[in-house]
């Protein structure tokens, strides 16, 4: 199996001013090598000086419906705790061996005590031991600009100028890494190109 690389043509990242403010409007195009657009990828952009984990309290849901989670991808800052409802009439006993999170939740109905806490950034593959056909990712990031392309591969972001690291991530993928370059993102626009090979 091949790893994924980064290559400079499909993730097409144009900036766009919309007057003096300090954030710009970003739009993000994600395709594939083969040009293809990309639903559900991840990109997260990290900024100097910024606040890397979420703030405490923050919560996100991963549920469990028809025998699927849902959503498949879920994206969280740092910090965030990860509850996991079952609102299926089936028990569901969900895991993750994933370096980023190991954990264990014995078959159970309802919505369990206690979420998970996701305290480091990378990328949790999680299952169900009784529906092996039930898999899902979740993507924790260092940086509260993030977002997920819709079924163009599109998504918008407001950024400040100046010089950022930008993530990327999709399922596709093969491997569990977030592929990342240094973006600079100035008035009045400009644009970067990446490209994510899958395997």
């Amino acid at each position: 199996m091949k790893s994924p690389r980064v290559l400079p043509s499909a993730l097409l990242l144009s900036a766009l001013i919309a007057g003096p403010a300090l954030a710009l409007p970003w739009t993000v195009l994600v395709r594939s090598t083969a040009g293809e657009p990309l639903a559900d990828a991840v990109v997260a952009v990290e900024l100097r000086a910024q606040t890397s984990r979420a703030a405490p309290g923050a919560k996100a849901e991963m549920a469990q419906r028809e025998r699927q989670f849902q959503p498949h991808v879920l994206v969280v800052q740092t910090g965030t705790a990860v509850n996991f409802p079952n609102f299926d009439t089936v028990r569901h006993h969900v895991y993750s061996f994933s370096p980023v999170k190991t954990f264990d939740i014995k078959l159970y109905s309802g919505t369990p005590a206690e979420p998970v806490l996701f305290d480091k950034p990378g990328i949790a593959t999680l299952g169900c031991n009784i529906h092996d056909k039930m898999s899902a990712h979740i993507v924790v990031v260092d940086t509260p600009l993030f977002a997920k392309t819709d079924a163009q591969g599109l998504l918008k972001l407001d950024l400040p100028a100046g010089e950022h690291n930008l993530k990327v991530w999709h399922p596709r993928v093969g491997r569990p890494v977030l592929l990342g370059q240094r973006i600079s993102v100035a008035a009045p626009g400009g644009q970067s190109q990446v490209s994510l090979s899958l395997e």
